[in-house]
């Protein structure tokens, strides 16, 4: 089992297909739908025993596709599936043959299927794609907004610093000014004259750093401007 999970890749979504008869991994793999030519949107399939089942939850796939038996005999395997499946909090289907019941009925993350001839291998794919579509774009608005929070956090702190630009100049033109001063001052040892001209050599750096910020503040709102003028220029038609 260890060696199987380590075969899931996250490179592309992946289906774990929990079966013990061969026919039904191949029903699912040869009715996934494929995306438009050339490029296709087909997930990674990983097939595994449906013994292996109460070992999913360290498992990592996106999707799981089970095949439930309906024999009476299995029906607390089912049910024992079924909780497997559930516990991991990720998506899965189960394929039955239970005339009983619903065509599909949904428990929590879990969605039963009926095996309905001929067209319940078309369907799983159908809804499975879909699955996997809704949750790649969950994970990509998730980024977006984790990105977009490290935006804000940046701009709130170049806002801040722009905000203390004159305060912190004011304080680096008293200090320039009094090691200017100490710089001039007769008799001092060469230490302290030392000592005062890196003062004063770091104040002026300081000095060049904020006079940098005041350039991008001006760079934004040059920006900023003409990103206004675009927006106006294609709200208005281009005209």
């Amino acid at each position: 089992m260890q060696s199987q999970k380590a075969t899931m890749s996250m490179n592309r979504p992946t289906v774990l297909i929990l079966a013990s008869d061969p026919a039904f991994s191949r029903e699912i793999t040869a009715n996934w739908p494929q995306g438009p030519a050339p490029h296709s949107d087909g997930p990674e399939f990983i097939v595994l025993d449906e013994g292996f089942s109460r070992d999913l939850e360290g498992s990592n796939y996106d999707l799981a596709i089970a095949d439930a038996s309906s024999d009476e005999k299995n029906k607390n395997r089912n049910k024992a599936l079924k909780q497997s499946l559930a516990a991991t909090g990720k998506a899965a289907i189960m394929i039955h043959s239970d005339p009983s019941l619903d065509f599909y009925n949904l428990h929590g993350a879990v969605l039963e299927l009926r095996r309905e001839p001929g067209i319940w291998p078309a369907m799983a794919g159908l809804i499975g794609r879909e699955i996997l579509r809704r949750r790649q774009a969950e994970s990509r608005a998730r980024e977006a907004e984790k990105i977009c929070a490290a935006a804000q956090a940046e701009a709130t702190l170049g806002r801040y610093m722009l905000e203390m630009r004159t305060n912190v100049n004011n304080a680096l033109t008293t200090v320039l000014g009094n090691a200017e001063l100490l710089v001039l001052e007769p008799g001092l040892p060469a230490t302290v004259l030392a000592q005062a001209d890196t003062i004063r050599n770091m104040a002026l750096r300081l000095h060049e750093v904020f006079q940098r910020f005041s350039s991008i503040e001006k760079e934004l709102s040059v920006a900023a401007r003409e990103s206004g003028k675009k927006a106006a220029h294609a709200a208005a038609g281009g005209c």
